[in-house]
């Protein structure tokens, strides 16, 4: 009769202890559950506000057009995206008067590095960019000592390049472009244009404008404004017989290409932070692509 009490007892005990694991597990399950919705609600979490960008123009179409897909997912959140050139937004981010400042450079090639250091740099993707010249010219490739001799002076006419006998009209960017630091860079190599030669283009579109009128015209453009439309009216010229296509500035075998940047003033936060996210994100992969610029991540080589 003993034994049977006990027996009774453990089991009692054994019901007990087994009901307590299978609540804890049921709370665990529960507690696992709201973590995770907290975390996808956080993730999910939409942005308000407003927010302008300034800067390049080479940069400019992926900003404009990256805007559409951002309020669909942020509908409380605007972003102005406005122009003037990798200095422009470079200065205005710092003063505080924009909240991204888009740039083809560095923002230590344009700063002094006391204030490169009190912006934060986002690399958002890479552009290429080609010499091109007025539908007359017929010369389809040349090297870059060619092309540094042609904005230096020193060669005035296509016939010396084997082209048509045709004045050169050279279209320039001014001093505060990026477009025209990365020109500067990698086809000049260091080497200054000849001061008042030819006239200058204040944006990327000013200067497809120009070259669509413009007789005997040279410049460079970035990749993302010469559409299949515009190549009808726009010859793109090959450097050193290699091709502008973005398989050559990924492996590294066309250098005219740049990071194209979006600078914040110290840490980025809110809509400008979101925006720069958006920007690089899967979501818009599709259209990076799709207007000429190249992912980051796809790039075997880095830009300097």
């Amino acid at each position: 009769m003993k034994n049977k009490k006990i027996k009774i007892v453990v089991a009692a005990l054994a019901i007990t202890v087994m009901a307590g694991i299978f609540a804890g597990c049921g709370n665990t399950s529960s507690d696992t559950k709201k973590a995770a919705s907290d975390t996808k609600t956080k993730t999910e979490q939409k942005v308000s506000g407003s927010i302008t960008a300034s800067g390049s123009t080479a940069l400019q179409p992926l900003a404009e057009q990256s805007v559409e897909g951002f309020k669909q997912k942020n509908p409380d959140a605007s972003v102005n995206v406005q122009g003037g050139g990798s200095g422009t937004g470079l200065n205005q981010v710092l003063q505080g008067s924009v909240d991204l400042g888009n740039s083809d450079i560095f923002a230590e090639d344009k700063l002094s590095a006391a204030d490169a250091g009190k912006l934060s740099d986002h690399k958002v993707c890479v552009i290429g960019f080609s010499v091109v010249t007025s539908k007359d010219v017929t010369v389809k490739s040349l090297t870059k000592t060619q092309v540094q001799d042609i904005f230096q002076g020193k060669i005035t006419n296509w016939s010396q390049v084997s082209g048509p006998n045709l004045p050169i009209n050279i279209i320039n960017r001014p001093a505060s472009s990026g477009t025209r630091a990365t020109f500067f860079k990698t086809v000049m190599e260091g080497k200054n244009e000849k001061e008042g030669l030819g006239t200058i283009q204040d944006a990327s579109g000013s200067v497809k404008t120009a070259m669509q009128s413009t007789k005997g015209a040279i410049s460079y453009l970035a990749l993302s404004y010469l559409t299949e439309d515009v190549k009808k009216d726009i010859n793109m010229v090959q450097l050193d017989g290699v091709d502008a296509t973005n398989d050559n500035i990924i492996s590294g075998k066309y250098k005219f290409a740049s990071y194209e940047h979006m600078y914040t003033k110290g840490e980025a936060k809110g809509v400008a932070k979101a925006f720069i996210d958006y920007v690089m994100s899967s979501d818009n992969k599709d259209l990076v692509k799709k207007l000429g610029y190249i992912p980051t991540a796809d790039m075997k080589v880095q830009l300097k």
